[in-house]
């Protein structure tokens, strides 16, 4: 495979999601798509799996209760006990009521934040890092499809002239 890639721009979200469906249906394969929002159904035309990311959310949110439910034994039952508004301080089950809350925020919290590092780690987007995008309209109200060459150039130039493109470019594949 070759290390050059065509960048077809489009200034429609329809129009590139009408294209997105014919370049597939044609068999060319399509490295990335760069839009400035998110654009339904993009990633079921470009065939992508679902993602897992409501699974690992998930297992977040029991990290979170569980460490939610260890800290309260601990420092409620085990180490500190008071005797607050006569509630007992001897189980925890018996306090269950009252903890309740703080399970609660706890596994929003640890779901929360653990998701955004697994996001961007999953991106690879860190802090201060240059931004990838092909061409600075993409982030404001452009459209780009990256397809892979293989010698084709003029055959996929003139099948993305006729999706809609408005500009093609040719470069090397970062």
């Amino acid at each position: 495979m070759s290390s050059k890639v065509i960048q077809a721009m489009y200034d429609d979200d329809d129009v590139l999601l009408k294209a997105v469906k014919e370049v597939r249906d044609a068999n060319y394969h399509i490295e990335e798509v760069y839009t400035p929002f998110p654009v339904h159904g993009l990633d079921k035309a470009m065939g992508l799996e679902p993602t897992r990311m409501a699974i690992t959310a998930f297992i977040y949110g029991l990290v979170g209760i569980l460490f939610a439910a260890w800290l309260l034994n601990m420092t409620m039952i085990v180490d500190w006990p008071q005797n607050i508004g006569g509630k007992p301080n001897f189980s925890f089950a018996e306090n269950m009521p009252a903890f309740v809350p703080i399970l609660f925020e706890l596994t929003v919290f640890f779901a929360a934040h653990l998701m955004v590092l697994t996001f961007y780690m999953r991106s690879r987007i860190w802090p201060f890092k240059d931004a990838e995008n092909p061409d600075p309209r993409t982030t404001d109200d452009k459209f780009v499809m990256e397809i892979a060459l293989d010698g084709n150039e003029d055959n996929v130039s003139s099948f993305l002239k006729n999706t809609g493109a408005i500009e093609l470019k040719i470069s090397e594949k970062h």
